[in-house]
């Protein structure tokens, strides 16, 4: 049986997309049930609709994941606390422009992340994938990419290759939890 998966985003949805797209090609055995976007302008509520997923705005995601009959959440570029109840509590994912538990916490997101990075002299960045618990990117560690720090690196070329790196990696940790529950 293919899971049942909630999607929580609050931009563009580039994440999304990409998940989606590694369900299209057979990669991610889940269905996509929802989407729930934070903010009524979020692009991705667009991508959502292209790809025919339902989608509605809440700041507080339960009760529609629950309509929904999702099993397991991702969080796309959710901008918004959310310490995930039962049933998705152990089953909500996230994924983070470092390793963790470096650079992680609340205010550390997208370029804050790689500004920090190349303001500490890193010679490694990368992403994880981790179950949603408690407080900001403290739940448990799934899996990690590493990305090297290139000598006159930027913020916006270290993010740019710390999102190639995600893409691999978000679908995998994703498929690997949903393999082992």
């Amino acid at each position: 049986m293919t899971a049942r998966l909630g999607i929580l985003l609050s931009g563009s949805g580039t994440t999304y997309q990409n998940l989606a797209d590694r369900i299209a090609d057979g990669t991610l055995q889940a269905e996509i049930c929802v989407v729930v976007a934070s903010r009524p302008d979020a692009y991705g509520i667009e991508r959502a609709k292209r790809l025919g997923h339902s989608c509605v705005v809440a700041k507080d995601p339960a009760e529609v994941l629950r309509a929904h009959g999702a099993e397991f959440v991702a969080m796309c570029g959710w901008m918004r606390f959310w310490d995930p109840p039962a049933p998705w509590a152990g089953r909500t994912v996230n994924v983070h422009p470092s390793l963790l538990p470096s650079f992680g916490g609340k205010g550390m997101y997208g370029h804050h992340v790689h500004e920090a990075v190349l303001a500490h002299g890193c010679k490694v960045s990368g992403c994880t994938a981790h179950l949603v618990s408690g407080g900001y990117d403290t739940g448990p560690i799934l899996d990690q990419l590493a990305v090297r720090v290139e000598d006159g690196d930027t913020p916006d070329t270290l993010a740019a290759r710390v999102q190639a790196a995600e893409r691999e990696l978000y679908p995998r940790a994703i498929a690997q939890l949903l393999a082992r529950t």
